[in-house]
């Protein structure tokens, strides 16, 4: 995987972070799928929601791994 920039959001009115996610980070979230079309057509993305509130909408699966 590479590293990837994700816009995160804070839970109330908080204005959305763009923060650097860096290949190999682990984190604890829970998933929403959905299916987002984009100028190559359509693409298996997810909603991520993290321990801590914050969250990444539209992450796409090809981004991120599942670990046990």
């Amino acid at each position: 995987m590479a590293d990837r920039w994700v816009d995160l959001e804070r839970p109330g009115s908080q204005p959305v972070e763009r923060v650097l996610l860096r290949s190999g980070t682990r984190l604890r979230a829970r998933l929403r799928p959905r299916i987002l079309e984009d100028v190559f057509g359509l693409v298996e993305a997810a909603d991520l929601f993290f321990e801590d509130g914050t969250g990444a909408r539209g992450v796409p699966f090809a981004t991120f791994v599942f670990v046990d």
